[in-house]
């Protein structure tokens, strides 16, 4: 699918609450110009919960035709509901989509089992690759290294994970009793170095929206095994990286954005724009790091 880093793209709105495409266009030249590795579209950042059908139609239209195939463009297309995931699947279809991402089942909260069949019946719904992401400090469910074995042995297009479980102990437990071939992406942008280093092949970053040249640069260091030059950038960025999960995401990251000039700063209810304190953290952060402001 592919290996470094790839961006957890925003969705960018207008004044009037509808979907910003020119914005879109902006963040989208930002990831090309800086040579993403990946683009993933309608996740957790993309604030797909409140995007609508419509909407989310015309957003997978408009970024693969703007990536025109010079990157992989994946789709979050993960809910509670798995009928409407295998619909979410059929839009990506159509949209040559190179995978889709799917969270986790929320608030449902059912156990390992279903897991396991909410998966199979996905699978078996879809011809695309599929990513399975693990995040249960939204979920209120991780999935463990032993279900997502047993989902791979029987869901021959689940190709691999997010992890954002931020627990490295299970995450090293994963790589101990997956196949070689399953992908491992870290889903935590402080977490890319100790996944990498188990061999994780890249990351599907939040920071990618801002500085994707700086992400792709440490996940090529790992891949080359060059481990001063990884851990060197990581340090200088760490903080960053860190305040933009200073509140809920993408509220910090929409103002960080915004700050370079490629959204506007803002998001729709049930999230509300970042506070105060968040901003003058990121106004500081981006001043030590010598980020340029764009002209508006």
């Amino acid at each position: 699918m592919f290996r470094g880093s790839a961006a957890a793209l925003v969705t960018p709105f207008n004044n009037d609450g509808n979907v910003d495409y020119y914005s879109l266009k902006k963040l989208i030249k930002h990831q090309k110009v800086n040579k993403a590795d990946a683009i993933v579209v309608l996740g957790t950042t993309g604030e797909a919960p409140v995007i609508t059908r419509y909407e989310r139609e015309k957003i997978i239209d408009f970024v693969s035709s703007g990536i025109a195939g010079s990157m992989p463009v994946i789709i979050g297309t993960g809910t509670n509901n798995t009928s409407e995931v295998i619909e979410m699947n059929k839009i990506a279809e159509r949209y040559n989509a190179a995978g889709v991402l799917i969270v986790n089942p929320y608030y449902n909260k059912g156990t390992q089992k279903s897991l396991v069949d909410h998966y199979k019946n996905i699978s078996e719904h879809t011809s695309l690759p599929i990513l399975l992401y693990n995040v249960p400090s939204r979920t209120g469910m991780n999935l463990l290294p032993e279900t997502v074995y047993q989902i791979h042995s029987s869901c021959k297009n689940v190709a691999g994970i997010k992890e954002a479980s931020g627990d490295i102990s299970q995450i090293v437990k994963l790589f101990s009793i997956m196949p070689d071939d399953f992908l491992i992406f870290s889903g935590n942008d402080d977490q890319v170095l100790p996944i990498m280093a188990l061999g994780g092949n890249g990351v599907i970053s939040v920071f990618s929206n801002l500085l994707p040249d700086v992400m792709g640069e440490i996940c090529k260091a790992m891949l080359d095994k060059n481990f001063e030059k990884a851990v060197d950038l990581n340090k200088k960025y760490l903080r960053l990286m860190n305040i933009l999960f200073a509140e809920t995401n993408p509220i910090p990251i929409k103002y960080a954005l915004s700050c370079l000039g490629l959204c506007s700063n803002i998001l729709r209810l049930p999230l509300s724009p970042a506070s105060e304190k968040t901003m003058q953290l990121i106004d500081d952060e981006l001043e030590v790091l010598g980020v340029s402001y764009a002209e508006s």
